[in-house]
Formats: structure tokens, C-alpha cells, sequence
């Protein structure tokens, strides 16, 4: 039996987003909402040759935003990261000059860390030996460095913790920054994910393993979540961050509330390194714990933005799933179409539009789902944007080595 615990509710006060789909939350969430088709996506000089040669990628150069010599401390992961939370703490009205750092925690996941940096370092010491490596690629490469810059550039001294659980870790993060809020471990949490996958070595792996889509001939049209022709996911760059509050210090500042992450739970399938439990158990017990933790029941839960990777086996496994714990009636969406699988921001990115999902009282379509796979058993929301009224929803993560996670968010 899943084990209960009274709700606490994290207050969420800010939102900020860098995908392919748009740079900054607005302009993310118009693009999934109101487009037909996804922009971002395109051949890649770095990829060139191999069977998927196309990514998503932002439309961003930082070099404006941080400065060049602050960029230079930083893998693209991180620059992300810190252009996002910026973002986030702005919408939240906060004031990093006269908050107290020390009750600010920042945990930020990533499936893959400064992975841009580390080829192109290897392919300097293979090229002109290993006196051409820098010195800095210890720091910008380990996945903690994307919270570490983000403390960095706003003063957060509370607790900072890198997540590393594949593609749930921006999921994950939310979650663990619940429960930091919840035990009174800080007032602010900044929490979700990062990533940035532009890797010719990271990709030619996932090409061995069958994992993404070789539609070459149309990368706009490859990812395609739920859909009949669906043959993988496409890998995506991207940051998506939370600012999450403890409700009574939100409410003693005044601050506007988007919305709230009620509950959240976590497994693990112990069941393969790269394939999911093939019954789905393992992500159940996740759904069903943060359900429990949230206090909320099936009939509750009016949307749910799912894993959904466009891959043949995932999407089924998910989708049954959610028919079994929740039933037929939560409207479902996958929205990696527009900014493609960004690995361990997925989550982040995707809780950020669960919340604006809940204040719009609009579930984004699934790009891309032309002829929907009859073996689906859930209500998958294409075409257009569709107005629904509901109060709970629900986000689902999926990680390689069976790392299961989920949030409830409410109004």
C-alpha cells in the first residue's frame, strides 16, 4: 500500500523556458498551443552522415546575455540553464539583491551534462594532442555545473543539487525540491532541467541503439508521439526552471501563485538499462505515489502532458498505463514535437507548460500525430489546442535504467 502523507503545496511563482520552439516561456508556449508544425528542427553540420543528422536546437546566442567571459565558464547545458532561471526569477518578482540566498535552493537535472564541450575537446587532443585540452573541462562538463552557475549568477547559497536520472531528471528535481520546501529546508527552490545534446559521439550511440527517427527527408515531420508511423524520438537542447515557494512565504510577499505542485513520487522499474518495464509497473507505482501524496484520486486528474517520446514501445507502454491508473477521461498531450526529447529538461520544460496548461485551462495538441495508433487506449489531444476546464494535472517521466517519476499539479 502506498504510503500517505499530509499534501504540502509548493507555491509556483515563476516560469522561465529556452527551447527550440521559442526562447522564453510565452513565446514556448504560444509555439506548442497555436503552430501546426515544428520550427527548430534541422540538419546539423556536427551530425553530418549519420542515419539521424537532424536536432532541435534554440534559437539563442547567448553571447549578448552573459557576456563572453561568463560564457566561456560555461557548457552551452548551463548557459541555458542560467538564461531560464533569469527568466524564472523575473516572473516571479523576486529581488536577488535583498532575498536571503542562504533559503534559496537550486536543483537543476540533467541527463548528459557539458557533453557539447567534452567532444569538442576530444576531438582537439585527437587532432593536436592532449596539451590542447583545457583546463576547464572538468567543471564545465559534470552535470552539477548548470546549478552551480546558476547560483553563481544570482546569489542562491541554500542547498544545490544536480539530479542525474536520464530523461525524468528535470522531473526529479521538481520533486526533490518539493520535499526540500515541505521539510522547511528553504523558502525558494529554482528547480527543472537542462540540457544540451549537440554530440556527434551522443548521437551516433543513440543511431546503434535504434532509439531516434531516421526521417531524414523531413526532420519537421520525424517526431510524432502516438502516432501509427511513429520510429523514435528526436533529441532536442533546452532548459525549463520553476520557482517554487513555500506558500506562506509566496503569500507574504504578495506574489502572484501560477499554480501548484501538490505531490510527486518516484520508482525505479529494476528492470533493463535502456528498456522499460514492459507492463508498465514501474512508472505506475510512481503515478500512484504522487497521486497518494497529493491526496487527489483518478477522477481528479483533467490533463495529463505524458513522457510521450515518439518511440514505438515507450508511447504504448505509457498510454496504457495511464488508462489502467487514471482511466479515459484526462485529456493527454505530448508536447516533444515542438521541442523535440531534451533528455533530462524534458521534465522541467514540460511541468512549465503543465502550469501554464492549468492557468490557460488549454492542453496543447501533439504535433505531428497524423493517424493515431489504434492500440491506444487514452484520449490523445492533435490537431488544436483544446479548451478544458479542470483543476489537477498530472506530468510523467521516463528515464533509461527504469528511473520513474510524476507530479500533480493543481490551480
Amino acid at each position: 500500500m502506498t504510503a500517505r502523507r499530509q499534501p504540502f503545496s509548493a507555491a509556483v511563482t515563476g516560469l522561465g523556458m529556452v527551447t527550440a520552439a521559442g526562447v522564453g516561456a510565452k513565446a514556448t508556449w504560444h509555439a506548442v498551443t497555436q503552430e501546426t508544425s515544428p520550427g527548430g528542427v534541422a540538419h546539423q553540420e556536427e551530425l553530418a552522415d549519420l542515419p539521424c543528422d537532424f536536432m532541435y536546437t534554440a534559437d539563442l546566442d547567448t553571447t549578448e546575455l552573459l557576456g563572453v567571459a561568463t560564457q566561456r565558464l560555461m557548457d552551452r547545458f548551463s548557459q541555458l540553464a542560467v538564461v531560464a532561471a533569469r527568466e524564472a526569477i523575473a516572473d516571479a518578482g523576486l529581488d536577488t539583491d535583498t532575498w536571503d540566498g542562504s533559503r534559496v535552493a537550486v536543483v537543476i537535472g540533467s541527463a548528459h551534462g557539458g557533453v557539447t564541450f567534452y567532444d569538442q575537446q576530444h576531438v582537439a587532443m585527437a587532432a593536436r594532442g592532449a596539451r590542447r585540452v583545457s583546463p576547464k573541462l572538468a567543471p564545465l562538463t559534470v552535470v552539477n555545473s548548470a546549478a552551480s552557475s546558476v547560483c553563481m549568477d544570482l546569489g542562491a547559497r541554500g542547498p544545490s543539487l544536480a539530479v542525474a536520472t536520464a530523461c525524468s531528471s528535470g522531473t526529479v528535481a521538481l520533486g526533490t525540491a518539493h520535499q526540500l520546501l515541505r521539510a522547511g529546508v528553504c523558502d525558494i527552490a529554482i528547480a527543472g532541467g537542462a540540457e544540451s545534446p549537440i554530440s556527434r559521439l551522443l548521437i551516433a550511440s543513440a543511431c546503434q541503439m535504434k532509439a531516434v527517427s531516421t526521417r531524414r527527408e523531413n526532420p519537421a515531420a520525424a517526431c510524432r508521439p502516438f502516432d501509427a508511423g511513429r520510429d523514435g524520438f528526436v533529441v532536442g537542447e533546452g532548459a525549463g526552471l520553476l520557482v517554487l515557494e513555500r506558500p506562506e512565504h509566496a503569500a507574504a510577499r504578495r506574489a502572484p501563485v501560477r499554480a501548484h505542485v501538490r505531490g510527486y513520487g518516484a520508482s525505479s522499474d529494476a528492470y533493463a538499462a535502456v528498456a522499460p518495464d514492459p507492463d508498465g509497473n514501474g512508472i505506475e507505482r510512481a503515478l500512484r505515489s504522487a497521486m497518494a501524496d497529493a491526496g487527489v484520486q483518478a477522477g481528479d486528474i483533467g490533463h495529463v502532458n505524458a513522457h510521450g517520446t515518439s518511440t514505438v514501445v515507450n508511447d504504448l507502454i505509457e498510454a496504457t498505463m495511464l488508462q489502467r491508473v487514471i482511466g479515459d477521461h484526462a485529456l493527454v498531450t505530448s508536447t516533444k514535437a515542438m521541442t523535440g526529447h531534451t533528455l533530462g529538461a524534458a521534465g522541467g520544460i514540460e511541468a512549465a507548460l503543465t502550469v501554464l496548461a492549468l492557468e490557460e485551462q488549454l492542453v496543447p495538441p501533439t504535433a505531428n500525430l497524423e493517424v493515431p495508433d489504434p492500440q491506444i487506449p487514452v484520449e490523445i489531444v492533435r490537431q488544436e489546442a483544446r479548451p478544458a476546464a479542470f483543476d489537477c494535472a498530472v506530468k510523467t517521466s521516463l528515464g533509461f535504467g527504469g528511473h520513474n517519476a510524476a507530479l500533480v499539479l493543481t490551480r
